[in-house]
């Protein structure tokens, strides 16, 4: 999913330790546009944090991940950050592990067969 909005408050980084090590997350609130505004509240994990370098005042678009978990009874609905794109510039996001191959090589006029199986 994508959100689009402006930075309007960028809370205090948190941290701590659990049972896969330190772990730090910092929420920011997203005021999306149009007629009826909305506020919504952004988590961003670890390194990306640094890496998006979101900072009050930024139009972006994120790409969102949304998840909810039952505790105790009660529902809590975590909005995950995983890209970031500030006015337009290219997305920050994960490196990819694989580049996808060039497909247009595969194709031959000559009518001969170059596949080797």
């Amino acid at each position: 999913m994508e959100l689009n909005g402006k930075v309007i408050q960028a809370l205090d980084e948190q941290s701590g330790n659990g049972r896969n090590g330190v772990w730090k997350k910092r929420d920011y609130v997203i005021e999306t546009g149009g007629n009826y505004p909305k506020k919504v509240c952004v988590t961003v994990w670890g390194d990306k944090i640094d890496q998006f370098g979101l900072q009050v005042g930024d139009e972006v678009n994120l790409g969102i991940e949304i998840e909810s978990r039952e505790y105790n009874g009660k529902w809590y609905t975590d909005i995950k950050v995983w890209k970031a794109a500030k006015n337009g510039a290219p997305a920050a996001k994960e490196p990819s592990s694989s580049q996808q191959p060039d497909v247009s090589s595969f194709h031959d006029e000559s009518g001969d067969d170059i596949l080797p199986f």
